[in-house]
């Protein structure tokens, strides 16, 4: 069944309609009662990943999978994790909704697919779409994608369209196309099944450590935190676990819509038509859930945070060091915590899980130069390293 989030109307599933047809709101998947059977017990009787929980997520004729979800929940601190969804099939937190979206559009015969992306959506919904045997559209930001990220959407043979302005104008293009009179299935977090599929990254963390004290990720078109805090509520529902966590939605110093009227306790946020930061993947000024956003972070008693691109430099360098190569996007959330922590809103004694939403190699760009030592032949090498060695 289908609710929306503004009126409360209800109807039935139908892949086609991803908007309330009474007030052109959000909608959003909801399983009634619990379903018959369900326990961790079960669950670990399979793989770990996004179809492991498959009695909570839609029903659907054939499974497109390409083995997302059961990412690593990383330890880096006495209380602190970093969920890596980098080490998902196409390097992003996407997959895990398109594979559940992907799966209703094929068993609803659709035949072509379409996005407006910054990136990660464009490179995961044309990887599924190859598999589930569909033609994929893609309207991207001419200038305002990682090439990483176009490379993937190029390779998995997606019809890309670049646009002059952001990312938001590239969404009411394809808003404004998609729909059962074009054929062309919108497949943007607008899309209610997308959602579904996100919201087992809160199963898999309460599967390995249970419910945290916090958890921190960044925050763009907002799919991910109403997502996740999605995932948190039916596990607490279905009596799956005891407690919910609090969330905290870190946005960037020029891409803060929501992050800056959470704060200023206002209930819109304050949209942007210029949007600009270095964490391509969050640098959109009008998010389209921000309705759920804000539900999820007053459900949670949650709070927002708004970091500059220095602050998640800084953070993506120092996760480097510690072994996880993520985006800018990703450190956001690293950056979000820390300034948090300093700010004691988050207690060192706090567990805390953040959420690192890509791989590094999305946004090969934005890394760190490189610049080798010259050496003009292998003895030189040699002497270079045992002088390095000397000196400590």
């Amino acid at each position: 069944m289908l609710k929306c989030i503004q009126c409360g109307y209800e109807l039935e599933a139908d892949p086609w309609v991803i908007s309330c047809p009474k007030c052109g709101g959000l909608l959003s998947s909801e399983i009634k009662r619990r379903p018959l059977a369900i326990s961790w017990s079960l669950f670990r009787t399979r793989r770990l990943g996004v179809w492991r929980y498959r009695e909570l997520l839609p029903r659907v004729r054939e499974v497109v999978t390409l083995g997302e979800g059961g990412t690593p929940l990383v330890k880096i601190g006495e209380r602190l994790w970093v969920k890596f969804e980098g080490a998902n099939p196409t390097g992003s937190f996407k997959d895990r909704g398109m594979t559940v979206a992907i799966s209703v559009a094929k068993g609803s015969g659709v035949k072509n697919v379409i996005c407006a992306s910054t990136g990660n959506t464009a490179a995961s919904m044309s990887a599924y779409a190859s598999r589930a045997g569909m033609r994929s559209f893609v309207v991207l930001p001419k200038g305002n994608v990682a090439r990483g990220k176009l490379a993937q959407a190029a390779l998995h043979g997606a019809i890309i369209i670049e646009i002059d302005g952001p990312f938001d104008l590239a969404l009411d293009a394809v808003k404004e196309i998609a729909g059962p009179e074009t054929g062309l299935y919108l497949l943007n977090s607008l899309n209610p099944w997308r959602i579904e599929g996100q919201k087992t990254l809160a199963y898999e963390i309460i599967d390995e450590i249970g419910v945290p004290d916090w958890v921190v990720l960044p925050v763009g078109n907002a799919g991910n935190i109403s997502a996740i805090w999605k995932g948190f509520s039916e596990m607490k529902r279905f009596g799956l676990s005891k407690r919910l966590p609090r969330l905290a939605g870190i946005q960037a110093e020029g891409a803060s819509p929501i992050a800056k009227a959470f704060k200023e306790g206002r209930d819109v946020p304050l949209f942007t038509d210029d949007p600009e930061t270095v964490a391509t993947a969050i640098r959109i000024g009008r998010p389209v859930n921000w309705a759920k956003a804000f539900r999820a972070l007053k459900e949670s008693s949650g709070v927002t945070e708004i970091v500059s691109d220095q602050e998640i430099i800084d953070a993506q360098r120092k996760l480097g060091r510690m072994g996880l190569g993520v985006e800018p996007a990703s450190a956001s959330s690293y950056a979000g915590y820390l300034r948090l922590l300093e700010d004691g809103v988050i207690e060192r004694e706090d567990r805390v899980v953040l959420v690192a939403t890509g791989h590094a190699l999305k946004d090969p760009d934005s890394s760190p130069s490189v610049r080798p030592i010259s050496a003009l032949n292998p003895r030189d090498a040699i002497d270079k390293i045992r002088r390095i060695l000397n000196e400590g």
